[in-house]
């Protein structure tokens, strides 16, 4: 049976990242319907950027919760396919964190 991560491009450009268990397509047109009153709602019409299917629910779950913590530069990463830039993406943001805790503030 499996599960689908997949990440959606609102009508204000921003991105909703969400999993299924039922049929993409169905869910994508669940999404554009508006029928669930959660984020992608209000930010009709949605776009179907990116899916990935996982055997087991968990998983796709686990996927959704590590997405979601991402940058919207690592999302979109994830969606153009350029997988060399991921671990690129997360160190940067790791070098950036650790720069800015040694400024002082005085």
């Amino acid at each position: 049976m499996g599960a689908y991560l997949y990440i959606l491009r609102c009508s204000d450009g921003s991105y909703y990242v969400g999993t299924t268990i039922s049929s993409l397509e169905t869910r994508v047109a669940e999404h554009q319907a508006g029928r669930y009153s959660g984020y992608t709602a209000s930010r009709r019409p949605v776009v179907l950027m990116f899916d990935q299917h996982f055997d087991r629910l968990d998983d796709a779950a686990a996927a959704e919760r590590q997405v979601k913590g991402w940058r919207r530069e690592k999302k979109e990463a994830l969606i153009r396919g350029d997988y060399d830039a991921l671990p690129f993406l997360a160190r940067r943001r790791a070098s950036f964190e650790t720069r800015s805790k040694g400024r002082s503030s005085g």
